[in-house]
This record gives structure tokens, sequence and C-alpha cells, in this order.
């Protein structure tokens, strides 16, 4: 089964990324996809682009891997309009939103293998009713039918570090406010699962890092590492969990420390993305653990200046397709 590909949003650089990502299938063992989008909006970036990607609009995603090898498959969502690079667009909201459905609906008919997500703005699809903080919530609603406790989390993963934070898209001055001892011991039990069934890891070691600057300095610097992320770290590794910390964070994420743990727990946001970009910006992937379905996504947005322009990386992506077919061969040979 092919993995299912969004488009994005059609005004970034998702189209030109999907293009470039078939063009590459030899050279980088990319698995087989079929793009959810417009096929005329694929064509004409594609003719902007310079690019001789030929198109097999499919009615049927198991047609995917025969088209595969001579042309992109497509699954047609078409825009409301045309929509031009680098143009953000609330017409398109709806294919945007209709694509990620038709994407979810894919996997729960068997008929796509997982689902890779390129870049949506949130802020453009507020215009069209969207009522979700992000894409990962929205996939969270969409997991209703499988009948599961679904909590998702977000992993950014590359070859040098796999990273998790506790709070995501708050301010940062919401934070301590928002940690609980209840809310890190779940973000690690879902990372160790993940760490386990998609890298498998049998037994995942976790760093935590602390909130603030010295890990609180006992206390003189803040009550939050005492008072909440240590008891939460101590009731981990009394169920049997290999968790340390809470470590300072200017000091977790050189080369040494690296090697002593398989994933950090951070706190917020940019405690756990700044590390992560720094090293492996354009291959760096993110992985929403906590699902019913693996789901994989480029670690960057949409790149509106960049759209139609050809200077768009692909690697990111590509990374992001491997990383799903690689889980979900590793979890086909484990059943």
């Amino acid at each position: 089964m092919p993995l299912a590909l969004t488009m994005g949003d059609p005004a970034g650089i998702g189209p030109d990324l999907a293009l470039d990502a078939w063009g590459h299938r030899d050279r980088t063992d990319v698995p087989p996809f079929i793009v959810l989008g417009d096929p005329d909006l694929l064509a004409a970036r594609a003719a902007t682009l310079g690019l001789d990607v030929p198109l097999a609009p499919l009615d049927k995603a198991t047609d995917a891997r025969v088209a595969w090898n001579e042309a992109l498959p497509v699954m047609p969502v078409r825009l409301a309009e045309p929509v031009q690079a680098g143009t953000p667009n609330a017409a398109a909201g709806p294919a945007v939103i209709e694509a990620i459905e038709a994407g979810v609906d894919m996997i729960r008919a068997g008929e796509a293998r997982a689902l890779v997500t390129n870049p949506i703005n949130k802020h453009v699809l507020y215009q069209t009713g969207f009522q979700f903080p992000g894409h990962t919530e929205f996939l969270a609603a969409l997991s209703k039918p499988w009948n599961v406790n679904v909590r998702p989390v977000m992993m950014l993963a590359s070859q040098e570090l796999r990273v998790v934070p506790v709070t995501i898209h708050i301010p940062l001055k919401n934070v301590a406010a928002a940690l609980t001892k209840e809310l890190i011991t779940e973000t690690v039990e879902i990372t160790a699962r993940g760490l386990q069934g998609y890298f498998g890891i049998s037994a995942p070691r976790i760093a935590v890092a602390g909130l603030n600057p010295h890990a609180g300095e006992s206390g003189s610097l803040g009550a939050e590492e005492i008072e909440i992320i240590a008891p939460a770290i101590q009731d981990l590794a009394l169920h049997g969990l290999h968790v340390t910390g809470p470590h300072p964070a200017d000091a977790l994420f050189h080369e040494a420390a690296r090697a002593t743990y398989d994933a950090v727990v951070a706190m917020y946001h940019d405690q756990a993305l700044v590390p992560i970009k720094t090293l492996a910006f354009d291959r760096a992937v993110n992985l929403t653990l906590g699902l019913p379905f693996v789901r994989t996504s480029p670690d960057h947005g949409t790149a509106y200046g960049l759209a139609g322009t050809g200077k768009a990386r692909p690697d990111s992506l590509i990374e992001a397709l491997k990383l799903a077919g690689a889980i979900c061969e590793r979890q086909a040979a484990a059943a």
C-alpha cells in the first residue's frame, strides 16, 4: 500500500516538495506515496518549476503502486479556485481540510499505510471555520472512529536527536502553570511506547529537562523541578522506565550528552525545537505519537516565500516519507 501524502497549503511549498520527492524516488529510496491534492495545481506548479513529473490521477488508491514508477499518483481533491504560489488564499481551506480527512479515511479503509502531511497555515484555515489549534488536534478528532484513547504527543526526530515537548503552542508565560505531574508522566509514558513501537528500542532511555535555568538550582531559581518534575520522574522510575532528570537544558544537547539517552522530554516548545532545528534543520521529521495510525510531517512551515521558486529543499519531506515507511515495515514485521 502507498503512503497518503496531503498537499498541505497549496500556496506554500507542499506541492513543490511532493513533486520533487517523486523525482528523488530512485536516489533516496522514497516509498511509494499518493498525493491528495488538485492535479491541475500540481501540473501548473511542475511547469513553473520546470519539473518533468507526469501525473496519474486515480480513482482507486490501490492503483498507486502500478502508476508509481512512471507517474506521480494523485487522488484528486479539487480547489475551489486557482491558487497562486506564495499568496495565501482562504478559498483553498476546504480542500486542505478535505485532503487531511481523505488521508485518514484511506488508512481506515486499508488503502494507505500511513499519513504524511505537508505544512498547513492554520490562520488561513481559521477563516474557513477551522476550529482546531493545529494539525495534531484535528487528527486526534479524526481518530474517534477507532474507539481508542487518543492523546497525541509531538516528537521531532532526526539521526542526531529526538525531542518531545510537554507543552507546545502556548505562550511562554503560561508554561509553568500548565505543567503538572500527571501531564509530564503521561507524556513520558507515550514517548516510551513510541520509542518501543516506532523505533524498536526495547528499553528506551529518556532524559527529562528542567524548566528553569540550571534545573532550578535546588529551588533558588524556581520550584517546579522540586514540586512537579522530579516527583513525576520518581513515579515513572518506580514503574520500570529508564528516566533521568530533571536536567539543566543548557547541558543536555551536546554530543556526549546525546549518547546517554534515546529521547529528551522538554518542558516547552522552543526548549525542544531549537536544538533539533540547529542540528538537523533540513532533515528533522515531525512524528505524532499517541494516534491509532502513523503520521509524520516535515518539521517546517509553508514557506510562502519559497513556493514556486525552485529553492525549497525536499529533504525533510523525504525523511518524513522514509520514516513513515520504515515504521510501517517495522510494525508489519512485528505483527
